[in-house]
């Protein structure tokens, strides 16, 4: 295991892609016609929708640049105080998100005396002032960057003081179930803390994905009450891309590292296979976090990842993916701009109904997905993008 930062392309193109259809699948809420196939299963509901997929797909991906990201680290002379202290920051910034994106679907606007749409661009402008990538600076300019987060941090304290949610407008912002963000902040600090001390052995690193893959069947058999969210089961797709990387790490040779598809292939169909197995005992859903969703989509991870890996790692068709690359390397603010790109639009236009219905729909929220990377591009460029 060698402490030199380095970043790989597969990686980077994984996570775009998984962020184009995370936009993709979230846009399909505003369309009619929609096939069964491509939406979120209800709760209850025995089934493994395209949507279902993407999360889990994302964890997976986080767990995978856990080990480069502490290698890199560690590479520039950080302790393990230090970067333990750098994931707690992180995984609080993306806490504080979770909590604050959570809770504008139930905000009460005639309590609140603003409307959701301002809500949001006002708490998505707090975001950026605070998690912003600034130049660094040790000119008078310092301090205005650090103002502009300072203004940022005031800006969600008074969000959150003047948010009232609920029917009668009387309840104040709760974590809920801490929304998407917060959900990858819980995973990220579990996972990444324990990969920091037990980085050394790979036996350990796999006994943890057993440990959280057996708790999460233990607190779906009613064995037990796991109190992290999702019960082991984001905590199981975060280990299963840490053992993607311990597998690429180990392909040493050129040999070798041709023949990985194969076994994240083979890898993939094992776990789709103890999926379908588990099926017996609990149901598909995504929305409980059930082990059968876990095994199968872990399974569909490594499948993907197969896929990814051959096309740059052995056509070398890096090319292919340069119109998402933002997507990977400015993630954050991808999935942020369509909070600000929603609620504009809701002002500024509506769409014709064969623009939102069946294929024609689905054409649209493509090309919508495409758009909020184009802009995240564009962002960029004028060094706007977030960090944490």
């Amino acid at each position: 295991m060698t402490n030199t930062p380095t970043r790989h392309y597969f990686i980077d193109v994984f996570r775009a892609t998984t962020m184009l259809l995370m936009i993709f699948v979230n846009d399909l809420w505003s369309l009619k016609g929609v096939p069964a196939w491509l939406e979120h299963a209800r709760a209850d509901q025995d089934f493994l929708g395209f949507s279902d997929i993407i999360f889990p797909c994302f964890l997976f991906i986080v767990g995978m640049a856990v080990p480069y990201a502490i290698r890199n680290r560690i590479s520039k002379g950080d302790g393990n105080a230090k970067i333990l202290f750098h994931i707690g920051l992180r995984s609080l910034a993306l806490l504080v998100m979770g909590v604050f994106t959570v809770n504008t679907s139930s905000l009460n606007v005639a309590a609140s005396g603003f409307s959701r749409e301002a809500f949001e661009i006002v708490m998505v402008i707090g975001f950026f002032l605070i998690w912003n990538i600034y130049p660094k600076s040790e000119d008078w300019k310092k301090y205005l960057f650090i103002g502009l987060q300072v203004l940022g941090i005031l800006i969600l304290i008074l969000l959150s003081w003047f948010f009232k949610g609920g029917k009668d407008g009387n309840a104040h912002m709760t974590p809920q179930w801490w929304g998407i963000l917060g959900l990858i902040g819980w995973t990220y600090l579990i996972t990444a803390s324990i990969y920091l001390y037990a980085r050394k052995s790979n036996r350990l690193l796999l006994a943890f994905w057993l440990i959280f893959t057996l708790l999460n069947i233990a607190d779906h058999a009613g064995w037990l009450h796991t109190p992290i969210p999702g019960g082991g089961a984001f905590q199981g797709f975060a280990f299963a891309g840490i053992a993607a990387s311990m597998l690429f790490d180990r392909a040493t040779s050129l040999k070798t590292h041709s023949k990985l598809p194969l076994l994240y292939l083979g890898l993939g169909a094992i776990l789709v296979i103890f999926g379908f197995i588990l099926r017996n005992f609990f149901i598909i859903s995504k929305i409980q976090a059930t082990p059968t969703w876990v095994f199968l989509c872990n399974g569909i991870a490594f499948g993907f990842l197969a896929i990814i890996y051959y096309i740059i790692e052995i056509l070398g068709k890096n090319n292919w993916f340069n119109l998402i690359k933002p997507a990977g390397n400015s993630t954050l603010t991808c999935y942020l701009i369509p909070y600000v790109y929603y609620s504009l639009a809701t002002f500024a236009f509506t769409l014709p109904e064969f623009l939102k219905t069946g294929i024609i729909g689905l054409i649209k929220s493509m090309v919508y997905a495409m758009i909020i990377i184009g802009i995240t591009a564009l962002l960029g460029r004028i060094r706007i993008k977030l960090k944490i």
